[in-house]
């Protein structure tokens, strides 16, 4: 008798005893993972408060002059080369590669992930929390089924790992079921076995929404500095063939800009391998200074270029009928190349300067064309998310949620992902390889 010949009926899994346990446990990493996904994000974003705004004020800078990213993104490379050479798991998920969600991080990578993550996202590079927190999600999903249940088999730990994966990424979020969709298309999940792995991990969620919530309640801080928000954009108009054409014509595009900025991601990543200590500081600077050149030019703040993007979307998009045709060009290219550097020099997440460019896009050709600002933002975030992360599910979800004008654009949304993902395909295959690591002390090299 082999394996085939006794399928695995996962009905009769979870009415079990031991299935209920296993919920029991989600919950008990759902509580442990929201709590550090939340001190993780509310550290990042004091960082960048103390750093870019009451530093400044302290040295009797008001507001902090225009060569002040400098020295902090050149700072910010140090301990990420550090993370990167001389720890465990290499500072973590390479964005460079897209975003993956396994295999799990081991709970001994956990602090250089943490380093990198916090030293790049809280001084100011381009890339976004969510792969940190799949990572811190997996990590100590691990480590909470090693203290409460030891000797658990492989398959409870990778069940708890995913679990807490679910958990962590819904922080940002803000939604236990985006989280998970991200999770299960990131990861790859299906067949008959996805609700073993989905019902634990949509608890974990839940019960972790719950907890995120209560701490920001106790403590009086707002999630709305890092959590996802929707724009609250109007119902367009009535869709029109040319809404449809523009669409084709924007995935196309979207396609091609990502392909050009994860060339420039890639050959960044070949570069500053090759002297980590002096080149990823190096990179700090070129994104500081794209920034500062892009501030000079149209006398908007630098920190457009900065950051992630998710908490600056919504003044963009009220901004978006003043910006000029000019400011919104420049903020796309300046926020591009800084994108691709921080994709191939630091770590983080890819997602969420993906939705911010492909807003910026969306609002140009609204503002060049004259037609609907929420469609073309709808075409422009779709379109820019799958060329990115190659999620096609989770990429409508993001665009339908981050807009939310209803179901009116959903076709667009639709139409524009597949193309985008299409083409994306077609422009042919990802160089999903890390170049060499040096390694540290004590720490193997990898490729």
């Amino acid at each position: 008798m082999t394996a085939a010949d006794h399928p695995i009926d996962p009905g009769a899994l979870i009415r079990s005893k031991g299935y209920a346990a296993l919920l029991v446990l989600a919950a008990i990493v759902g509580i442990v993972v929201s709590l550090a996904g939340w001190l993780f994000l509310e550290v990042t974003v004091a960082i960048q408060h103390v750093v870019y705004q009451d530093l400044p004020s302290a040295l009797g800078f008001s507001p902090a002059p225009w060569w002040w990213p400098l020295p902090v993104l050149g700072l910010a490379g140090v301990p990420i080369a550090y993370a990167i050479v001389r720890l465990p798991g290499h500072g973590g998920h390479r964005p460079a590669g897209g975003l993956k969600a396994g295999p799990p991080t081991l709970p001994g990578d956990l602090p250089g992930v943490l380093l990198a993550a916090v030293a790049g996202i809280g001084l100011g590079v381009v890339l976004g929390p969510e792969a940190p927190l799949i990572a811190l999600g997996g990590g100590l999903g691990i480590l909470t089924v090693s203290m409460v249940r030891k000797g658990a088999p492989d398959q409870v730990r990778l069940v708890m790992a995913a679990a807490g994966s679910f958990a962590a990424i819904s922080t940002i979020f803000g939604n236990p079921v985006i989280g998970a969709v991200i999770i299960i298309e990131a990861a790859g999940l299906g067949g008959p076995t996805l609700p073993l792995v989905l019902l634990p991990g949509l608890l974990a969620a839940g019960i972790g929404s719950v907890i995120f919530l209560g701490m920001g309640t106790a403590t009086g801080l707002s999630t709305s500095a890092y959590a996802l928000a929707p724009l609250g954009l109007p119902v367009p108009p009535e869709l029109t063939i040319t809404d449809f054409l523009l669409a084709i014509v924007l995935a196309i595009l979207a396609a091609i800009i990502v392909r050009i900025i994860l060339e420039l991601a890639w050959s960044s990543e070949r570069m500053v391998m090759r002297r980590p200590f002096v080149l990823i500081p190096g990179a700090g600077l070129a994104v500081a200074v794209l920034a500062i050149v892009y501030a000079q030019l149209t006398g908007e703040p630098a920190d457009a270029v900065l950051l992630s993007g998710q908490d600056a979307m919504g003044t963009v998009v009220h901004l978006g009928s003043t910006l000029s045709v000019g400011t919104l060009g420049a903020l796309l290219l300046f926020k591009g190349a800084a994108w691709g550097i921080s994709l191939g020099s630091f770590r983080g997440g890819p997602t969420f300067p993906a939705m911010f460019l492909g807003m910026v896009g969306g609002l140009l050709v609204a503002n060049l064309l004259g037609a609907s600002e929420t469609a073309m933002i709808s075409i422009g975030v779709g379109a820019m998310t799958v060329s990115m992360l190659r999620l096609p599910l989770s990429s409508v979800i993001l665009a339908m949620v981050v807009t939310q004008a209803g179901l009116s654009t959903a076709p667009l949304i639709v139409l524009a992902v597949v193309v985008a993902y299409i083409v994306t395909e077609l422009l042919g295959a990802r160089r999903g390889a890390a170049p060499d690591v040096p390694a540290g002390p004590g720490v193997a090299a990898t490729g």
